[in-house]
């Protein structure tokens, strides 16, 4: 029973995407990813993983933001700081028996427990508004600035150099313990399943998470904080769960990304890779997890594309696009389209049933 009440939880009022038909493109969307990589070659491929490693730090950002109605700039502060505690663990304790792995799950640790500490004194610091993005963006940049500074020969971790500007490479990436030899996940067909894998996986605990009635109360703190608490929720908590969920997620995405390049800098987490994320579950619509995993994939997509002609064009378009958002969909471009098409859908079902009749 519990199980069933779980699956359940896939589809509610804090989702867009529900029925059959729902399901029945997801399947086809998933069986179209699986088979991919038959038909491209290597680069294809290795550039998808690379879209895919930010996915994540898109849907902990719609958790925090959409969901939570907390404007956080720290995602890349987290991508950086477990993208760094990553390479600093590789670098020391190598890859054999499938160490790597202990790498990860360390770095994620770290993002989360700094996640804790910093959303302990926002929210129960009752810092609200403007304020939060002004502190979290405070963060991001002070770590970006330490990290930039670190060029001497003196800041020097076990093995691992951080080499400040330049920031750190020749990181192991992800392995697997096989008895006929380590398989090695590098940006090929391997690292692209399992990042799949994990991107369905935190999709579909997302959206069981925001149904439930964690996400209902979540909601409510976003929608109306003060009618929550008369209510008797101590929305603190929920607000502190979701930064921890969402930030660790970013973290996620920061190994993820060391992993497939082998490499991080401190630029990953300055101003304009602080912005960005923002920009693409905004222009993808917060509100949803849907909208923002489609959304954000094409606005990649879209950006890297612009790249070929000039990354400054890039960031105009972008900026532009924001700015289009807000006047003209403030709900996000991709869910304002997408609950368009649901409500014309509904439309042709009922004009078809009164025809029937």
């Amino acid at each position: 029973m519990k199980f069933f009440s779980c699956l359940a939880l896939l589809e509610g009022p804090q989702t867009m995407g529900r029925g059959p038909k729902f399901w029945s493109s997801a399947g086809v969307v998933l069986v179209l990813a699986v088979i991919y990589p038959l038909f491209a070659d290597g680069y294809d491929v290795g550039n998808n993983v690379y879209f895919f490693n930010w996915l994540f730090m898109a849907l902990g950002l719609s958790l925090i933001w959409g969901y939570g109605g907390i404007l956080s700039f720290g995602q890349t502060a987290f991508f950086g700081l477990s993208g760094y505690t990553y390479a600093i663990v590789t670098l020391n304790i190598g890859t054999v028996y499938g160490l790597t792995w202990l790498a990860l799950i360390l770095a994620l640790i770290v993002s989360a427990v700094f996640a804790v500490v910093l959303g302990y004194f926002l929210f129960f610091g009752r810092i609200v508004g403007v304020f939060l993005g002004i502190v979290t963006l405070s963060v991001t940049l002070v770590l970006e600035r330490f990290m930039s500074q670190t060029a001497g020969p003196n800041w020097v971790i076990g093995q691992a150099r951080l080499n400040g500007f330049n920031g750190m490479s020749g990181m192991q990436p992800l392995t697997i313990p096989w008895p006929g030899g380590d398989i090695v996940l590098f940006p090929d067909v391997a690292l692209y399943y399992l990042t799949l894998a994990l991107l369905v996986v935190v999709y579909l605990g997302l959206r069981m998470l925001v149904n439930s009635s964690f996400g209902n109360v979540l909601v409510a703190a976003r929608e109306n904080p003060r009618r929550a608490e008369m209510l008797g929720y101590d929305i603190r908590k929920y607000q502190l769960a979701a930064f921890v969920i969402g930030s660790t997620l970013a973290g996620l995405s920061g190994v993820l990304y060391v992993s497939w390049g082998q490499y991080i800098t401190p630029s990953s987490m300055g101003m304009t890779a602080a912005a960005l994320p923002v920009i693409w579950v905004a222009v993808s619509g917060r509100t949803d997890l849907t909208a923002t995993l489609l959304g954000t994939m094409m606005v990649l997509a879209g950006f890297q594309a612009l790249t070929i002609y000039g990354s400054q064009y890039a960031l105009v378009v972008m900026g532009a696009l924001l700015v289009l958002t807000v006047l003209l969909a403030p709900n996000g471009i991709f869910l304002s389209l997408g609950k368009w098409l649901g409500k014309q859908s509904f439309i042709a079902g009922s004009h078809n049933g009164r025809g029937e009749q």
